[in-house]
């Protein structure tokens, strides 16, 4: 499947077709499955430290590569159903999808879609535009939404960290951050972690020096932060920060690091600050949960986390662990909703309050979802849009949390 994945961004939709035909003519041999994970192990480890993987499924002892959502569905599809003898023409249907979308991209390929997408929607009036930044630790390139409306009024500022394979064009599409920026009147930055940093451009959250105030990765996105803030009008009082997987658990560690500078997080399918030290505990912490974890040492921030109890890449455990590590030793008021999005997830909602009842906590448990960004859009990658709306949920905690500590 790795193989076939690899083929079709180059255009050899024939030959990655009959290659996973020819794993479905074998399905029912194990030594073809055995030599099927090995080889998808392999290429997976090719490509370097790659965080955003599927856990081992029954009967296999090896770790896989996680793909675009929809060649996620195909996987499981793939790894679920092997004898369902449809699944050969769905494969088919897929494929050609694929096909016919990256001859209309030209090619840039089926990976050209979420930039186009991006800009597509445009607004009238709002700009989406790409900056650079660099210091002591490297450089890294920007996108900005600026909204229509913006004209030199102090606007918050969201901070977006992309997750494993992603682009800050693909991410926000996928968030449908810039909709709602134009909408409310918000500056929205998406810093994009080249494959330079990181072969999967996966924000290193698992590295000892990219987990420090001032050091590595968090020195550059907080650098972004205040380039922003001296370039455009930006309040001070509501800067916030937000990531999806690898991006989540980098927004952790900046929360951590930089309590001065964000007024609230939220993490998405992400883990603490804290998790791992390197490859091998991220892997652990992914796959078990990062405990033990360490407290932070600085103001916790107002937190708001969503993850979903069927993420097979990230294990649901990592949200308490934010949660926990969120909260401190401050004693906060509980409350526990539920209910059911339009698009029939389930979740259980928790706040916890201080005592002069502003929000400190928030936690979205989504029943049924797996490894996306909930309530997003299919125009980006790792987005599921029958969940809840995560994007306008997160903007209705930051902006609750700003009000309530005036």
């Amino acid at each position: 499947m790795t193989e076939a994945v690899r083929l079709t961004p180059a255009g050899r939709f024939a030959e990655a077709t009959a290659l996973l035909q020819g794993v479905l003519q074998e399905r029912k041999s194990p030594e073809a499955v055995e030599r099927f994970d090995r080889a998808s192990m392999r290429t997976a480890l090719r490509g370097g430290q790659l965080i955003d993987m599927a856990p081992p499924r029954s009967g296999s002892a090896y770790w896989t590569t996680s793909g675009a959502n929809a060649q996620q569905h195909t996987v499981d599809a793939l790894s679920e159903g092997l004898a369902q003898p449809n699944i050969a023409e769905a494969t088919r249907g897929f494929f050609e999808h694929l096909r016919k979308r990256a001859s209309s991209r030209g090619p840039r390929g089926v990976a050209g879609d979420f930039e186009q997408n991006a800009k597509e929607f445009l607004p009238e009036g709002a700009r989406f535009e790409e900056h650079p930044y660099g210091n002591e630790a490297g450089s890294r390139r920007y996108k900005l939404f600026v909204p229509g409306r913006y004209c030199a009024e102090p606007l918050p500022l969201i901070v977006m960290l992309h997750g494993c394979k992603q682009s800050p064009e693909d991410f926000a599409a996928g968030t449908r951050m810039n909709e709602l920026a134009e909408e409310q009147g918000l500056l929205v930055a998406y810093p994009g972690q080249p494959p330079s940093a990181n072969p999967s451009k996966c924000w290193n959250w698992f590295s000892p020096e990219d987990q420090l105030r001032d050091r590595g990765e968090p020195s550059l996105i907080a650098g972004i932060t205040r380039q922003i803030m001296r370039e455009f009008a930006v309040d001070p009082t509501r800067v916030y920060i937000a990531g999806l997987s690898a991006g989540g658990a980098a927004a952790a560690i900046m929360g951590s690091a930089y309590p001065d500078l964000y007024a609230a997080i939220c993490v998405h399918s992400g883990l603490a600050c804290g998790a791992a030290k390197n490859l091998a505990s991220a892997f652990a912490a992914m796959r078990q949960g990062g405990s033990p974890f360490p407290k932070s040492a600085r103001r916790p921030l107002p937190t708001i986390v969503f993850h979903g109890d069927r993420d097979k890449l990230v294990n649901p455990l990592n949200g308490d662990h934010v949660i926990a590590q969120s909260k401190g030793q401050r004693e906060l008021h509980l409350t526990i909703s539920r209910g059911q999005s339009t698009g029939g997830i389930n979740y259980t909602r928790t706040v916890q309050k201080d005592g002069s009842g502003r929000p400190i906590l928030e936690q979205w448990v989504l029943h049924g979802a797996g490894h996306a960004w909930s309530g997003g859009s299919l125009a980006g990658s790792y987005a599921d849009p029958r969940g809840p709306d995560a994007s306008r949920e997160m903007l209705r905690f930051f902006f609750e949390t700003s009000q309530a500590s005036a």
